[in-house]
C-alpha cells in the first residue's frame, strides 16, 4: 500500500502473533464501531469443549449479544466470523469454509451462512478463532487485520464504488505491496442491494494466482450483508503471508497427510466417473433435477421444463485454465468462472467482466424459476446480484413469487411501475434486480423479500391471504433454496424444520427419499432428519466443506452397509479432527457435539419468538399441487396416488376436488412426520428440546433452562 494514499486510522489495536495448538488459538478478536474499541477475549476451555468453533462460536456470542427483543438493526447486535479446527489444513479438500452468524433482517432469528474464500483460514492463522463485530460506525469504515505485523485498525479509506467487483479489487490492490502479495489478502464486502434491500449478502475474496483476478464465494442466506451495511461497514480485510500444510499444529500430522493423499487420489478417478466437478461445478445438478423432476419452474410449480435444456452445459463458457479451488488444497475445485463476459443491462453495460459461477442454486434461482432459460440472461443476473451484493436465491425465489401474483392479477403494471413481470420475461427481471440495488421503484418492495411482501400484497392491493401463503416459497421468513420437494416428504420436513428457515445445508434428502428411496418410512425419514442435520452442522463447527463427503465416493461405496452416508469419508473426517486436536473422537462423539450446538440453535429460536412448532410450517406448494394447473400438468401421477395411497376413486370428481383430498391427505402426513422427528430429536410435541435433552447434551446452562421452562 502507498502511504502516500488518503487514509484516516480510527483506532489501532496491536496484538502479538499466536502460534495454533492443536487447530485453536482461544481466542476471539472483539470489535465495537460504535466506540472504536478492539480487544482480545480468551475463549474458555468449557466453551470450546461445548460450542467448538465455526457456527457454534457465533451462537456462543450472539447469544450473549442479543435480547429476545433486538432486532437485526439495532447496535447489539453483531456479526461473528469463525472456521474450527479443520479449517485451513491443505492437505485434504474442502477444508477453507467458515460460517457469519447474525440476526437475519427477513427471519427475526439467528442465520447462519457457511461461505469459502480465504478470509476464514487467514483470520485464524492470524491468531483468531473468530471475530465478533458490533455497534454501527458513523461513516463507512474498513476493519483490517495484518496478521503478518500482529496490527487491527479501524479506519477510512479511499472507497468510491461499495460495489464487490470493483471494491473488492481495489482493496486488493491498496493493501497489497506488490502483484505477489495479492494472494496474501482477502476481502469481505458487498454491494448497493445490500444498502437497500433486506436480501444482502456478502462476497468473500480469493486472489486467482494464474488468471491475476480477485474471485468470491459467498455468504448468501438471510440478509447478512444488509446487516454489514447498516453498521457502515465497508469491508472487512485480512492480510496474512506464507500458508503452509503446518499452521494449525495438529496433533499427528501424518494421520491428516495420510487422509489427505487417499482423498486426493479418489478424487481425480472417481469425479470424472461420477459428478465431473471439476468441469462442471455444482452446474451438474440440473441435468439431474430436470431429469427426476426436481428443477423449480414458474415458482415451484413444475419440476421440469423442455427447455431446461438449454441451462444445463455450462463447460464451453467456463474458463479452464488453473485452479478452481477457494482454498489451499482443493482438488474437488467447484469454483467455476467466466470471463470476458459483456454486459448487457444496468451501470456495467458494455463492460466486460468475471462472473464466478453459476452454481446450481444460481441456474434454479434467477433461470428456471423465473422461466428463463437462457445462460447469458443468468451470468447477468449471476454477476449484478454478486457485485449488488444481494442472494441469487432470495432474488430469483422472490422474483418468481412475484410473477405469480404478477399472473394472477394480485399485481399489474400500475402497481410494478410498467414492469410486465410475466414468467420469461428476462428484461423484467433485470430490470428488478437494477430497482433492488437501488432502492428504486417496484424494487422497494421486492427488496424486502416474500414473507413482508405477502403482508403488503394483502393489505394494500387485496390478495388473498391464504392463496399467498400457499404459493409464497418461504419458511421462516427465508426464501426456499432451488429444490421442488413435492414428493419427497423427508425434503419438505427438512425445509420446515431446519433452524434457519427454508435451506437445504441441513438436510439435503431428496434424492434418497424420492430417487433411491432408502427411508420409507416416517421412522426411516426421522432418523435421517437427525443423522444428516447432525453431521452437517458438525461440518460448520469445523470448517468444511460437503462436497467432498459425499458428492463424490468410493468405488465400493454402495456395497457398504449405509452408503448414503458414505462411511469411509466419514472415516476420513473422524482422522482429520482427531489429527488436528489429539481426540480420539468416534461418529457418535461428533454426533453429540453437533446435537448440543443445534439444540441451542433452536432456544436460540425460541428465546427469538420462532421456535415453536408452528413456525415449522411450509408453504403447501412446496408438499403438493395448489392450483388446477399444476394439478393437470402431473395429473396420471395425482390420480395414481388417490387410488392407491388414500384410496379414493378420481372417476367423475372435478380437479378441484382431487386437489382438495390429495391437500388434506399430504398436510396429515407431514404433521405425522413432524411428531416422529421431535420424539428422535428429544423435543416436545410442540418442537421445544425438554429438559432432559438439554441436561444430556450439557446445554441446560441456566438463562437456557429458565427460557426453556417459560414454554413447557
Amino acid at each position: 500500500m502507498s502511504e502516500d494514499q488518503a487514509r484516516k486510522v480510527i483506532q489501532t489495536f496491536k496484538y502479538e502473533p499466536k502460534r495454533l495448538e492443536r487447530g485453536y488459538s482461544d481466542r476471539t478478536l472483539y470489535v465495537n464501531l460504535s466506540d472504536n474499541t478492539v480487544k482480545a477475549k480468551t475463549i474458555s476451555e468449557e466453551t470450546k469443549d461445548v460450542f467448538i468453533g465455526g457456527r457454534g462460536y457465533g451462537l456462543y456470542y450472539l447469544w450473549q449479544a442479543v435480547t429476545g427483543v433486538t432486532k437485526w438493526n439495532d447496535p447489539e447486535n453483531e456479526i461473528i466470523i469463525s472456521c474450527g479446527p479443520i479449517a485451513g489444513i491443505t492437505q485434504y479438500p474442502g477444508t477453507g469454509k467458515s460460517i457469519v452468524v447474525t440476526l437475519s433482517p427477513t427471519t427475526g432469528t439467528v442465520i447462519d451462512s457457511n461461505v469459502g474464500g480465504y478470509f476464514g483460514p487467514f483470520m485464524k492463522f492470524s491468531g483468531w478463532d473468530a471475530l465478533e463485530v458490533q455497534g454501527k460506525a458513523e461513516r463507512d469504515v474498513v476493519v483490517y487485520i495484518d496478521g503478518d505485523k500482529g496490527v487491527v485498525t479501524i479506519e477510512e479509506v479511499p472507497l468510491g464504488d461499495l460495489n464487490t467487483h470493483v471494491l473488492a479489487e481495489r482493496l486488493t490492490d491498496y493493501y497489497s505491496e506488490s502483484e505477489n502479495d495479492k494472494k496474501n489478502i482477502s476481502v469481505v464486502s458487498t454491494g448497493t442491494g445490500a444498502d437497500n434491500s433486506l436480501m444482502g449478502m456478502l462476497n468473500f475474496s480469493f486472489y486467482d494466482r494464474k488468471r491475476k483476478a480477485v474471485r468470491i464465494k459467498q455468504a448468501g442466506r438471510g440478509g447478512i450483508g444488509s446487516v454489514f451495511r447498516d453498521k457502515n461497514i465497508a469491508a472487512f480485510v485480512i492480510k496474512f503471508s506464507n500458508v503452509n500444510g503446518d499452521l494449525n499444529n495438529p496433533a499427528d500430522k501424518k494421520r491428516i497427510n495420510d487422509t489427505g493423499i487417499k482423498m486426493h487420489k479418489e478424487v481425480a478417478s472417481m469425479d470424472p466417473k461420477q459428478n465431473n466437478m471439476r468441469k462442471r461445478g455444482t452446474t451438474m445438478l440440473t441435468p439431474i433435477a430436470n431429469d427426476n423432476d426436481l428443477l423449480p419452474v414458474c415458482n415451484f410449480k413444475f419440476g421440469t421444463h423442455p427447455d431446461a435444456v438449454k441451462i444445463t452445459k455450462w463447460e464451453d463458457k467456463f474458463c479452464h485454465t488453473g485452479s478452481d479451488g477457494c482454498w489451499y488444497g482443493c482438488t474437488v475445485g467447484c469454483a467455476k468462472v467466466v470471463f470476458g463476459f459483456e454486459l448487457r443491462t444496468g451501470p456495467y453495460k458494455g463492460q466486460k467482466v468475471l462472473v464466478d459461477g453459476p452454481e446450481y442454486e444460481t441456474i434454479g434461482a434467477v433461470g428456471s424459476n423465473v422461466g428463463v432459460f437462457d445462460r447469458d440472461h443468468i451470468l447477468e443476473c449471476n454477476f449484478y446480484c454478486d457485485t449488488y451484493g444481494i442472494d441469487t436465491i432470495s432474488f430469483g425465489t422472490g422474483a418468481a413469487f412475484i410473477m405469480e401474483c404478477y399472473e394472477n392479477g394480485i399485481l399489474n403494471k400500475d402497481i410494478t411501475g410498467g414492469l410486465e413481470l410475466n414468467f420469461g420475461n428476462r428484461e423484467a427481471v433485470m430490470e428488478l434486480l437494477h430497482q433492488i440495488a437501488g432502492g428504486e421503484g417496484f424494487g422497494k418492495i421486492a427488496g424486502q423479500g416474500i414473507r413482508k411482501m405477502k403482508k403488503i400484497f394483502v393489505e394494500q392491493y387485496g390478495a388473498n391471504s391464504r392463496f399467498l401463503e400457499d404459493i409464497g416459497m418461504e419458511a421462516k421468513g427465508l426464501e426456499y433454496s432451488e429444490y421442488i420437494s413435492k414428493e419427497s416428504l423427508a425434503q419438505q420436513a427438512g425445509y420446515g424444520m431446519a433452524n434457519k428457515g427454508a435451506q437445504h445445508d441441513e438436510a439435503w434428502l431428496i434424492f434418497m427419499d424420492t430417487v433411491l428411496k432408502q427411508i420409507p418410512t416416517f421412522e426411516d425419514k426421522a432418523e435421517a432428519l437427525h443423522f444428516f442435520p447432525m453431521f452437517r452442522t458438525w461440518f460448520g463447527l469445523v470448517g468444511l466443506c460437503k462436497l467432498p463427503w459425499n458428492d463424490v465416493v468410493p468405488a465400493n461405496n454402495a456395497d457398504t452397509d449405509e452408503p448414503q452416508k458414505v462411511p469411509e469419508h466419514v472415516e476420513n473426517y473422524l482422522n482429520l479432527y482427531n489429527g488436528v486436536t489429539g481426540k480420539e473422537a468416534t461418529i457418535d462423539d461428533i454426533l453429540f457435539e453437533s446435537e448440543a450446538v443445534y439444540n441451542f440453535q433452536r432456544v436460540f429460536n425460541l428465546k427469538m419468538g420462532v421456535g415453536k412448532r408452528e413456525h415449522d410450517s411450509i408453504p403447501y406448494r412446496s408438499v403438493g399441487p395448489v392450483t388446477v394447473e399444476e394439478y393437470e400438468s402431473r395429473q396420471e401421477r395425482y390420480d395414481d396416488q388417490l387410488k392407491d395411497l388414500i384410496g379414493v376413486d378420481p372417476s367423475g370428481k372435478s380437479t378441484e376436488e382431487k386437489i382438495k383430498v390429495v391437500r388434506e391427505y399430504r398436510e396429515k402426513q407431514y404433521e405425522i412426520l413432524v411428531d416422529t422427528v421431535y420424539k428422535r430429536r428429544g423435543w416436545t410435541d410442540q418442537g421445544i428440546p425438554t429438559l432432559d435433552t438439554l441436561k444430556r447434551l450439557r446445554v441446560d446452562f441456566p438463562d437456557v433452562v429458565g427460557l426453556v421452562k417459560k414454554h413447557l
